[in-house]
């Protein structure tokens, strides 16, 4: 069956976020206080939501947040697609430019997609990231 992607609630991202990103945390810790000013969408298969990913717009700017794909399902091109539906909708709406905080380790995923890393590195929860982004004409 065919992938289907649709913008979602808040609340529909919340436990995958939970299960793939800080299952040892509680739920509450994957949750942002501007969750209701994003969008926010899900990749669903057969009717199950599988991968989401959050947008929040400021400025002619997008920041993605909070991505994530049931492990069971990672690796099969389904978070990529999602990825590229978000670039689709930047470039759409004529963002300047799209970023988000990258996993350092999963840095070279987002590459792949035009996106270069920036000097700004940080560390939270233990994990280093750095700030990624793809800016359009």
């Amino acid at each position: 069956m065919q992938p289907k992607i649709s913008e979602i609630a808040p609340e529909e991202t919340f436990n995958i976020r939970h299960q793939v990103m800080w299952p040892n945390r509680p739920i509450d810790y994957i949750k942002l206080s501007n969750d209701n000013q994003g969008k926010h969408y899900g990749l669903f298969i057969n009717g199950q939501l599988i991968s989401v990913i959050s947008l929040f717009i400021e400025n002619q700017q997008a920041q993605f947040r909070k991505f994530a794909t049931l492990n069971e399902h990672q690796g099969k091109g389904f978070g990529s697609q999602l990825l590229q539906h978000v670039f689709f909708l930047a470039e759409q709406q004529q963002f300047k430019r799209i970023w988000c905080n990258a996993r350092t380790d999963k840095s070279s995923f987002y590459t792949k997609f035009g996106m270069k890393e920036t000097d700004n590195t940080f560390k939270k929860g233990g994990i280093d990231y750095v700030i990624m982004e793809k800016t359009f004409d």
